[in-house]
């Protein structure tokens, strides 16, 4: 029996969103082969607790925990920390100095894929279309009129390394803009402001399955709200349907895009894509490496959706790493 240790919890504003995802891991995990540890990371306590709720202080020289006078170790470790440390590459790095494999991509992947800026500027020369965007850093002078010239009306402000869930406002007039970069502020100090793109939106997971990198079927987002928030993701407040309504060549095309960023960037474990489909054609808006894994969430659907169970895509996960 491998012992599995399943981080959750995270530095950011979507930690409740991981402490579920990783529930969900170690209830889906299979029993015959793994011993699931819950391990909660947060800034102040990283903790390993049992089922009965009580904590146990994890020893960060070598991720080692001690229960009742025993020590502990880790065979792998089950990334589903949404948002810093998990999916920024500090916690990849951390594993890659003690040599214990885990289940996401590697830390210069990560750090990169977390960076929307640095993403699609890494994938832009391989033919890999974006929206128009404008960046800004905390105490750049913030000049409305040449923002609103670049990127037009309605544009869309966003942190640029805090997920995709918190800190996002959809900007209809010029005024907007200064309360919606405060607003994005609160999440990070580097900020991406896009070009409203006016199509469907759809997400696609790639992932390693059993050594062949495998694109999953497309999920179509129509979101109740003015786009794909947190409420829209988490408290159903959208419709998501697998396979999206689109027709097969451009499933095949996006899927192809998809995969190729996958394999551009060298990725390994999971990704899911957000693409906005405009005259026929993907425009990318991010990578997720550590998406949402409750039973709900889009990465979970889609493997459903190709006869993939959970049990089936987190063995596949910690085989993967193990090897």
């Amino acid at each position: 029996m491998k012992n599995i240790a399943i981080i959750m919890g995270g530095y950011s504003s979507e930690y409740k969103i991981s402490l579920i995802s990783g529930n969900v891991v170690k209830q889906y995990l299979d029993k015959t082969k793994y011993n699931g540890f819950r391990i909660h990371i947060f800034k102040e306590k990283w903790v390993y607790v049992d089922d009965n709720e009580a904590e146990f202080p994890i020893d960060k020289n070598d991720f080692s925990v001690t229960v009742n006078g025993e020590k502990i170790k880790f065979d792998c470790v089950f990334n589903a920390i949404h948002g810093s440390p998990g999916e920024d590459g500090l916690m990849q790095a951390y594993f890659e100095l003690l040599q214990i494999p885990q289940t996401s991509c590697d830390y210069y992947q990560a750090a990169v894929t977390f960076n929307k800026r640095d993403l699609l500027s890494v994938l832009k020369p391989y033919g890999i279309k974006t929206a128009i965007s404008y960046y800004l850093n905390k105490g750049d002078v913030i000049n409305t009129e040449e923002i609103v010239k670049k990127v037009g009306l309605p544009c869309f402000v966003k942190p640029n390394k805090a997920g995709s869930s918190f800190g996002i406002s959809k900007v209809k007039t010029a005024d907007e803009l200064p309360i919606a970069i405060e607003v994005a502020y609160k999440e990070d100090n580097e900020i991406i402001i896009e070009s409203f793109l006016d199509g469907t939106e759809v997400s696609v997971g790639v992932i390693n399955y059993k050594g062949k990198i495998t694109v999953l079927p497309i999920t179509e987002i129509v979101s109740d709200n003015d786009f794909f928030d947190y409420e829209a993701k988490y408290e159903g407040k959208s419709q998501e349907i697998t396979p999206a309504r689109i027709s097969d060549e451009l499933t095949q095309k996006i899927g192809d895009t998809a995969k190729r960023a996958y394999e551009v960037l060298k990725m390994k474990g999971f990704s899911r894509s957000e693409f906005i489909i405009v005259n026929n054609e993907p425009h990318m808006l991010e990578m997720n490496t550590i998406p949402g894994l409750t039973t709900e969430s889009l990465i979970p659907q889609q493997a459903k959706a190709a006869g993939i169970s959970l049990e089936d895509l987190f063995t596949n996960a910690i085989e993967l790493a193990l090897s």
